[in-house]
């Protein structure tokens, strides 16, 4: 009968993401909904489960890799200076501040009003442990806030990478704290300062993985049964959870610092998934679901003490987001803000691990540590969907991709007149004594101008478009404003070159080289090998276009479940350099490439659909 409550928990785990789909009660989290689960299961209400080793041992591995994975989840590059952002310091315009500089503004904010939160609920005698409330209160929850922010499909955006960026620095300030809280209150007596060995074994681990990667049997290992890279990942969390321990600091730490290093290597997506499916799909279920089942709600309630402490700690929630994250109204609307600010309210992981911690540290008793998860879980239930509500979501339909292009000439006004449609908006930009004199549709704006000069070009908004064409008839004026283009931060940015079709410094900075030479000669090779292609490729409704699945709505969605009625063919997918046939169980993947033929109205509003 020993296994009876493992068979339990892991029956409630594998029915509670289909409870939550069938009851429609997608606005709660799934982790949220397994803490429920457990709470049902466990002794507030059903006692179905009793903790025996078995359970012990799988929650514990559940937790450990729930930090690892907090950890993988930190994306580093979201760190770096906005290139349009910085372009505009450089020349004096630093109206909006970066991401960067934006969050560590409001992170810093959160954290004093968490600091004195945690003072008053010292000085009213609910909670005495002021750095245990400070990590408490200006926790934030990656796990929340991540799927949340891809849900609404906000994560590419100025906003989103805000929320982001506080997310994960909440994350990793407060682990370190947290990691400090252990050793100051430890009975082992060993010094903090050991904890420096962990981060020095961190670093040199660090430095073994980048060597590694490159080792060329190694990344024939990588595929099929052996399974290296998983292999690998493991090896590196035991290794450092146990060291974590031999120095005397609490073992989630080294599952954090794994997955910080794993992160820092630049895993593929399929590593990633891999990991994400043995985390969530087994062991991290089991450790919510028996945070829940600990849980003892009747007795909490029989201590209005104790009790009082869930409103107060939600207000202090919500108080020490607020208020810092009104930092950014001066640059966002109203309505923006305090949805980022309820989103950042979000906090679970490491309330839950704060709590477990102090409660086996014995600073804090049983009872205020199940007062302080339950908080952290109902904060959560409501948190995404106050911001799911708040949050302006942008008319998608209305949303055109904005081109200017350089040079009025024979290439240009007919491509330009081509172009313009629902889902494109063009911008001519041309010199008066190097242009055709041929009248073009109302449709497309038209800039005159003297001279391609930065100051010109960016005083008439040319740097502030999706895509940047330069099309003259001089190699010199294309080459010149791509190289302007990209240092102001713009994406794409193709060039025409006549003269030289490889440029290695444009190349370099990402600039899309094209010529009528080469255009014509693969143009020719193409219709000696198929004498068809040219039809194909000048009628709109048998041509092939390309578009890049940047919606996260759609990650992991099978072909034959797409929710698309228009007449649009998925002819080939293209992910990672590696040409995909696409049948009816091939899903789609964040950053794919979608080659499609159909109808132009519909291959526009796919685009729409999947780029925006």
């Amino acid at each position: 009968m020993e296994f009876v409550s493992l068979v339990v928990v892991v029956l409630a785990a594998f029915l509670t993401p289909i409870l939550v789909n069938r009851l429609n009660l997608n606005f709660i989290p799934v982790v949220v909904a397994e803490v429920l689960m457990g709470i049902i299961i466990g002794h507030s209400f059903l006692n179905l489960v009793e903790k025996d080793a078995m359970l012990n041992i799988l929650s514990t591995l559940g937790f450990i890799f729930l930090m690892f994975l907090s950890g993988l989840e930190i994306d580093f590059k979201t760190f770096r200076k906005d290139p349009r952002t910085k372009a505009k310091e450089e020349q004096g315009e630093n109206k909006t501040p970066g991401h960067f500089q934006m969050a560590i503004t409001v992170f810093a904010l959160i954290m004093i009003i968490s600091i004195v939160f945690a003072y008053m609920f010292k000085w009213f005698g609910l909670i005495d442990d002021v750095l245990l409330m400070v990590i408490i209160i200006s926790t934030i929850s990656l796990g929340v806030v991540v799927p949340t922010l891809k849900e609404m499909n906000v994560m590419r955006t100025t906003i989103g990478q805000f929320i982001l960026l506080v997310a994960v620095l909440a994350d990793l300030i407060t682990m370190i704290l947290l990691t400090a809280y252990g050793a100051l209150n430890s009975q082992s007596n060993v010094p903090l300062w050991l904890t420096l060995i962990l981060v020095v074994a961190a670093i040199i681990f660090y430095i073994l993985g980048v060597k590694l990667k490159k080792v060329t049997f190694l990344r024939k290992l990588m595929d099929g049964t052996t399974q290296i890279g998983i292999r690998a990942v493991f090896a590196l969390i035991l290794l450092l959870v146990a060291l974590a321990e031999g120095v005397g600091a609490e073992n989630i730490l080294g599952a954090f610092l794994a997955g910080v290093i794993v992160s820092l290597l630049g895993p593929d997506e399929d590593m990633v998934e891999k990991l994400d499916s043995f985390g969530y799909g087994f062991f991290i279920p089991i450790f919510f679901i028996m945070v829940g089942v600990d849980l003892n709600i009747p007795s909490l309630i029989k201590e209005p003490s104790v009790l009082i402490i869930i409103p107060v700690l939600i207000v202090a929630f919500l108080a020490s987001k607020i208020f810092p994250v009104m930092y950014i109204r001066r640059w966002f609307d109203q309505r923006t803000t305090i949805a980022s600010a309820f989103l950042l309210t979000s906090t679970l992981s490491l309330v839950i691990a704060a709590a477990k911690i102090a409660e086996q540290l014995g600073t804090i008793s049983a009872d205020i540590s199940g007062i302080l998860i339950l908080s952290a879980v109902i904060t959560c239930v409501f948190v995404p969907i106050v911001f799911k509500k708040i949050f302006p979501v942008p008319d998608e339909s209305n949303r055109r991709i904005e081109v200017s292009m350089i040079g009025k000439n024979q290439l240009t006004i007919p491509i330009a007149q081509n172009l313009s449609s629902e889902l494109y908006k063009v911008s001519l930009y041309y010199r008066n004594d190097l242009s055709d004199n041929r009248r073009l549709s109302d449709d497309i704006t038209i800039i005159e101008i003297a001279d391609y000069e930065a100051t010109m070009l960016e005083r008439l908004g040319l740097f502030e478009k999706d895509i940047i064409v330069c099309s003259t008839n001089d190699d010199d004026i294309n080459r010149k404003v791509a190289l302007m283009a990209k240092e102001r931060g713009i994406k794409r940015v193709i060039c025409r070159l006549e003269s030289s079709s490889d440029d290695q410094e444009l190349r370099a900075e990402g600039i899309e080289i094209f010529s009528s030479f080469t255009s014509n000669k693969i143009l020719l090779k193409g219709l000696i090998e198929t004498p068809n292609m040219l039809n194909l490729l000048s009628n709109v409704e048998t041509s092939l276009y390309e578009i890049a699945m940047l919606n996260h709505k759609y990650e992991g969605i099978q072909l034959r479940n797409f929710p698309f009625g228009g007449d649009v063919i998925f002819v080939r997918i293209i992910r990672n350099n590696e040409s995909i046939v696409p049948h009816g169980d091939t899903q789609l993947r964040y950053r794919d490439r979608v080659i499609v033929t159909g109808a132009k109205e519909y291959v526009d509003e796919l685009k729409r659909e999947l780029e925006f």
